[in-house]
């Protein structure tokens, strides 16, 4: 449609406005269908989960009794609490480095602009899915029982968990570098190496070390439950005071573990706007 404005330069030309209508009765039935169906499969797992409802009716008053033994924290204790929590803080950073160093041949391998052929990239993948696949937790229990209980299973397990995120998101960074600097250096008659360190890894370095950056926040907030299954860290002090119902404490020790968090959100927040 075109409309004419006195003075102006000339014509303007609108967008035609697009038609609406109504559902037909069939179009309604097939989606009030769909809503009931989907109304009745949520209603059926609901029952399945066999939910004790007298339980959940009491929960409030059982939260406010919970919160109430935690209060007020037992500071004395916070002394105690140095030792482990700056142990969590080295499993989630130590973790987190060996991560870092694994995922690189992964993430080369899978990024199909830098692969070798298809196996490697079918290879690379898989590591990756089996790495995300599997709780820090479930890694944590693996180790435990392969090097024992104690920090040591709990880098391995950060390490193993963090190898899927850090290659999968470098992968696809990768995948959309600028192809111009990388034909450019290819036509120098720049070996394979050479192409990846001088045209590829300066593309990606801000990225990598902001996937690096965000994955060790990360890890700081998995690493302070890995104790609860007896990989070290403040966890493990978490779980002797539940088992002993000493409240006082377990208030103070999530205090800790709250403040942690903070910080370390606060310093990854930090470091990537540096980095970027």
């Amino acid at each position: 449609m075109t409309t004419h404005f006195e003075g102006g330069p000339g014509p303007v030309t609108r967008p035609p406005i697009s038609g609406w209508s109504r559902y037909s009765p069939a179009q309604s039935l097939v989606r009030l269908g769909a809503q009931l169906a989907l109304a009745l499969l949520a209603l059926w797992m609901l029952v399945r989960l066999g939910i004790r409802w007298d339980y959940v009716a009491d929960s409030p008053a059982q939260v406010g009794d919970l919160f109430g033994r935690m209060l007020p924290p037992d500071w004395r204790f916070s002394r105690a609490l140095v030792g482990p929590l700056v142990q969590t803080i080295n499993i989630a950073t130590l973790g987190t480095a060996v991560a870092v160093v694994l995922s690189l041949p992964v993430a080369i391998l899978a990024a199909l602009n830098t692969t070798l052929n298809r196996a490697t990239y079918a290879l690379a993948r898989f590591v990756m899915v089996v790495s995300r696949s599997i709780d820090t937790l479930i890694w944590a229990l693996i180790f435990i029982i392969v090097v024992g209980p104690g920090s040591l299973a709990g880098v391995l397990a950060v390490a193993v968990r963090s190898i899927g995120f850090v290659s999968k998101l470098l992968a696809e960074g990768i995948e959309e570098i600028n192809r111009g600097q990388v034909e450019a250096v290819t036509a120098t008659g720049a070996t394979r190496m050479q192409t990846l360190l001088y045209a590829i890894v300066p593309q990606v370095k801000p990225i990598f070390a902001s996937i690096c950056i965000f994955r060790w926040d990360i890890n700081i907030r998995e690493s302070t439950v890995l104790g609860l299954v007896g990989a070290g860290g403040i966890g493990f002090a978490l779980n002797e005071a539940i088992l002993g119902l000493e409240w006082s404490r377990v208030g103070m020790i999530l205090l800790v573990i709250l403040a942690v968090v903070i910080a370390s959100e606060a310093a990854s927040a930090y470091l990537r706007k540096r980095v970027t």
